[in-house]
């Protein structure tokens, strides 16, 4: 059976007197794509954050293979195989892409950086054709593949995505659905926070539905898909 890599037993989260998460419980196992679905402002994002520690949690138990980390700074949490490409991209702009790529090896060092530069070159053909060029000229999808190939830099055994999706023409997001099934696919952890429904169930193999800081809806991403109430609440009744 496979194991949990991540785990929230009850968490609750806080931005001062506002309960953002409210005794959230999920699981994502080592080797999966899981996604957490949700309206704007429904508390996904919290979650993702909260497992650096930013806010952290009030309550309950936040596990990484086991280990309590709800407690642990920033940096551990990075240097112990989790990454994010967080919501917004938030590239360095006026760094290169080559650089910005160089940022991503802060938590691990740089023994293997060129190896794994090259790697993100041969996923993402377009950052090589720009390793010169810096981040702010980029269109807002080279940006988020620098996001991603960054977050990959660290070498992590569980990516954390923070809508992927956000903001870009369909053409584009489809391109980035499909390096994250390459992704899914080698064997990575995926665990993905996304507005769009539709892309983020057919990628994974289970999902989770969040109203208002609470998981409402959990089960397949086949599931989830052909749920009558999320259709009708995140993909158009379609």
């Amino acid at each position: 059976m496979t194991a949990p890599m991540l785990e929230f037993r009850e968490v609750d989260v806080f931005y001062g007197p506002i309960q953002a998460l409210k005794k959230v419980s999920l699981v994502v196992n080592e080797g999966e794509t899981v996604a957490l679905i949700g309206a704007n402002g429904a508390g996904k994002s919290t979650l993702l954050m909260s497992i650096f520690g930013q806010p952290r949690a009030a309550a309950g138990h936040i596990l990484y293979r086991g280990e309590d980390i709800a407690r642990r700074s920033a940096h551990y949490v990075a240097s112990n195989g989790i990454a994010q490409s967080p919501e917004g991209r938030r590239v360095f702009p006026d760094m290169t892409v080559e650089e910005n790529l160089l940022m991503g090896t802060i938590p691990v060092g740089m023994a293997h950086a060129q190896e794994d530069m090259q790697h993100m070159f041969d996923l993402f053909p377009r950052l090589k054709e720009r390793r010169n060029q810096r981040a702010m000229t980029m269109s807002g999808g080279e940006q988020q593949m620098l996001a991603i190939a960054r977050a990959l830099m660290s070498r992590p055994k569980l990516l954390l995505l923070d809508e992927p999706s956000l903001g870009l023409a369909p053409i584009v997001v489809k391109q980035i659905f499909q390096i994250l099934r390459e992704l899914a696919q080698s064997g990575m952890t995926l665990f993905l926070v996304e507005q769009n429904a539709n892309h983020a169930l057919r990628l994974s193999d289970r999902g989770y539905v969040m109203v208002n800081g609470e998981i409402r809806l959990s089960g397949s991403g086949a599931e989830l898909l052909g749920n009558q109430e999320v259709r009708d609440a995140y993909l158009g009744g379609h």
